[in-house]
């Protein structure tokens, strides 16, 4: 079982995936432990990343991913995935399948939670080119940002596929 967690930057992607993960007892991956120095450095400066730039990315994420599953893990991945072609990438190409859980809120809220992060290389600033970039899923479990972790946590349980 592979579950993507999806959303813009300061969505709550890595908080929710967790508490998921503890909770399927699944291995946590990170996907922004994955990307490149060039990219980080690149979104550390304000410049949003292109598709060119995602694509080695989502590839390392998806060589993780069957690393993963060969094992015999669950997988719960935090990862933007705003595209239909990205989350292709991650879950279709290679025979992968999954469920995707998509963290959908007010902007305004993601904005304010991204005034007061610290330590992360992503900048408020990007978080409209990211709105831009979104295409939400038509195919996801979808929740809301706003509510308490532990309230999100048991919306995405109640309805995941076992």
């Amino acid at each position: 079982m592979i579950v993507l967690v999806m959303g813009v930057s300061g969505a709550g992607k890595s908080t929710i995936g967790r508490a998921l993960a503890n909770a399927l007892g699944a291995e946590f991956l990170e996907a922004d432990a994955f990307h490149s120095d060039a990219n980080v450095a690149k979104m550390q400066s304000g410049v949003p990343l292109t598709d060119s730039d995602r694509w080695p990315w989502l590839d390392a994420i998806g060589t993780a991913l069957d690393q993963a599953v060969l094992k015999g893990s669950k997988v719960v991945l935090a990862c933007s995935a705003l595209k239909q072609a990205y989350r292709d990438r991650l879950l279709t190409d290679g025979g992968r399948q999954g469920h995707i859980v998509f963290l959908q809120g007010n902007p305004d809220l993601i904005a304010a939670r991204l005034a007061g992060r610290s330590g992360h290389y992503m900048p408020p600033t990007l978080l409209p080119s990211q709105l831009a970039t979104l295409e939400p899923p038509g195919d996801a479990i979808v929740v809301d940002l706003s509510d308490e972790p532990e309230v999100i946590l048991a919306q995405i349980l109640a309805k995941l596929p076992r």
